[in-house]
């Protein structure tokens, strides 16, 4: 007779491991994106010059906005600057 639980008890007990299982599971994914994106953050390409400010005039050049010798000028200023 089921110890009086029948199977209204024994199918809570399917739900709540199945559901504990995907939450460990959840839990194993997301640390291991949090931590995947901290090793890349630290362990990526090393930054030279003035960082962002750099990457604005990369992109303004390749876009065309401004001329060659315009960008050599402003690449050597935020390279002093970054010393």
């Amino acid at each position: 007779m089921m110890n009086g639980f029948g199977m209204g008890g024994m199918g809570l007990a399917w739900i709540f491991w199945v559901l504990l299982i995907a939450g460990v599971i959840l839990l194993a994914v997301v640390l291991v994106k949090a931590f995947n994106r901290n090793a890349t953050d630290r362990h990526g390409p090393p930054r030279t010059g003035a960082g962002p400010a750099r990457e604005i005039l990369e992109g303004r050049y390749a876009r065309g906005e401004i001329s060659t010798e315009e960008y050599q000028e402003r690449s050597r200023i935020l390279e002093e600057d970054g010393r």
